[in-house]
């Protein structure tokens, strides 16, 4: 309400400052609600059925009481009762402030959105669904006995971890697959003990999404937690340390709060270079120590044995850990381990970047169409079709609602009405016939002509120059040329940079530019390099934004949806 109240400003100045309100300052405050993580969820329905859900913020998103799962349940009830016909989302979402698109299609073989029922949209760089298919099960499937061979070097910490986990399952991990959702389930067990028993034990101990405590940053934690291991490392042999020994020794480096803190939470971590600190009460001062040891199954155990849970597994902090080295190690295809064969690791890179360049997808709701109850009227489902259009210019059919004695004038006139109100690019559109049934005078009544059929499809044109094309891509009113080596031919929200010489636009990752590098002053494309021409400009790059969510039907809902009038107009 308060969208709608703001895009439709009665007076544009301010009573009190004569600020004139503008475009920008509309815009500005949507995308600012948008940012807003104290809202719960953003979601867009179109007066004609399609919408775009934008935005969900559970537990570690800023809600205090509902999960993710609680409303996403109630965006999917509230579809399906206001009879909504496709949404699309823009996965994004991240869990323990990893991608979770790519952690939960390792588990479930499809995203978190996939419960409720949404599929492949479209992907980035011009993946197709066979291809997101393919990569999940390569990547899911990867046998963990890779990572365990003879060849792999001794005692590292991928290799530990999942010979320890491998011994706490009661049933096989043969895979990566089988490795995460163990892991996951436990961090879930964990997490769902500790709010059973009321959350929060000790005051020192406060979490919050992040694993951090609410008082300090991550980098203070992590300073403070770098000396104290520095500390341990410097003992020779395998002496114990004692809790107040190891405080004394970085006293200076933090208050005494932090220590304390760290101290506590410093017990079970995993340490480069295949170490781990244990802990445990000495039997005869019991006094609390602590030590490095190789990160090996019998360590684990022992750390687990001093949970304060009584738990045989380990914390819901060392869980956290491991799951976020496991998966850079395993998953994540800039840091994943380069220790197997070489076309193992190949294959395993390149699913696992597929699987985070697909962020579009779908649920279609397929609405059940009520019976009409009104017996003086008819409904018609419309699909429209462009006169003098070359490329494809197909939209969904719009259901128009007709008194029975209708004639094909006023089917026209409605049919017209219809695409007008919802599309943007329809804004000027005008119907020139029933396609099948030309030459059929206007004064002929509908349910004469059409007899039981509740299908029509109407021909027409965009009066005057701004017609479909100038609204057709993503791009609006720029003209703008794709043409990648991976096969984009259009806008996929990407990183894109436009050649100084052709003027066409190739992603930067495909031509060898990462994301993070600057881009170059002059970019000229390797069809143009052998070429005499001098570049026109210096070079232009587009950046991906988060308002790509709100994107147009060929990259949220199959080839050839238009974007429907009141989102261009109130985002683009």
């Amino acid at each position: 309400m308060c969208c709608g109240d703001i895009l439709h400003l009665s007076e544009s100045k301010c009573k009190s400052c004569n600020h004139v309100t503008t475009t920008d300052d509309v815009e500005d405050w949507v995308y600012n609600q948008l940012e807003n993580t104290t809202h719960l969820l953003h979601g867009v329905v179109h007066a004609n059925g399609y919408g775009h859900l934008l935005r969900v913020n559970g537990r570690e998103g800023g809600s205090r009481f509902l999960s993710g799962c609680h409303i996403m349940d109630f965006w999917d009830r509230l579809c399906n009762t206001l009879g909504v016909r496709k949404v699309s989302v823009m996965d994004v979402s991240k869990k323990y402030a990893l991608e979770y698109r790519l952690l939960h299609a390792i588990m479930k073989g499809h995203p978190w959105y996939g419960d409720w029922g949404y599929k492949f949209g479209s992907g980035s760089y011009c993946l197709t669904e066979e291809a997101y298919k393919s990569a999940v099960e390569s990547l899911s499937n990867l046998p963990l006995s890779i990572f365990l061979s003879q060849g792999q070097k001794p005692n590292s910490r991928a290799h530990d971890m999942i010979s320890y986990y491998q011994s706490l399952s009661d049933h096989e991990l043969v895979n990566i697959r089988d490795l995460f959702c163990f892991l996951m389930g436990l961090i879930h067990d964990a997490r769902k003990t500790a709010l059973k028993d009321g959350g929060i034990t000790c005051k020192k101990r406060r979490f919050n999404a992040s694993g951090l405590s609410s008082s300090w940053e991550k980098s203070d934690v992590e300073r403070v937690e770098e000396a104290m291991i520095r500390v341990l490392r410097a003992v020779s042999g395998s002496n114990w340390v004692s809790w107040r020994s190891l405080r004394g020794a970085v006293c200076k480096v933090a208050s005494p709060e932090l220590l304390d803190y760290c101290l506590g939470e410093l017990g079970g971590k995993l340490v480069y270079g295949g170490m781990v600190v244990n802990s445990r009460c000495n039997p005869q001062t019991g006094v609390f120590e602590l030590r490095l040891e190789a990160a090996n199954g019998s360590c684990y155990g022992s750390i687990t044995n001093n949970n304060s849970s009584g738990s045989k597994y380990p914390s819901e902090e060392n869980l956290l850990q491991c799951l976020r080295y496991l998966y850079d190690s395993l998953l994540h295809p800039q840091m994943m381990l380069n220790s197997v064969a070489e076309g193992t690791w190949t294959l395993a890179m390149s699913s696992a970047q597929k699987l985070l360049d697909c962020k579009q997808f779908v649920k279609d709701y397929t609405p059940e169409i009520v019976p009409m109850s009104d017996l003086y009227k008819i409904r018609i489902s419309c699909q429209v079709e462009l006169v003098d259009e070359s490329e494809d210019s197909a939209a969904p059919p719009e259901i128009v609602v007709l008194p029975t004695n209708a004639t094909v004038s006023d089917l026209k006139i409605e049919a017209a009405n219809a695409f007008q109100d919802v599309y943007l690019m329809f804004r000027r559109f005008q119907v020139d016939e029933l396609l099948g049934y030309s030459g059929v005078d206007d004064s002929t009544q509908v349910k004469l002509l059409l007899g039981s059929k509740e299908m029509v499809c109407v021909r027409g044109r965009c009066i005057g120059k701004n017609g479909l094309s100038k609204f057709r891509m993503e791009r609006g009113l720029e003209r703008w040329t794709v043409d990648c080596s991976c096969g984009a031919k259009d806008d996929d929200g990407e990183r894109m940079m436009a050649c100084d010489i052709c003027g066409v636009w190739r992603h930067t990752r495909c031509s060898d530019i990462h994301d993070t590098d600057p881009v170059p002053a002059c970019f000229v494309c390797l069809r143009c390099q052998n070429s005499d021409s001098k570049p026109k400009s210096s070079g232009h790059c587009k950046d991906e934004t988060v308002t790509n969510v709100i994107s147009t039907g060929n990259s949220c809902f199959g080839n050839g949806l238009p974007v429907p009038s009141d989102i261009r107009q109130g985002i683009d």
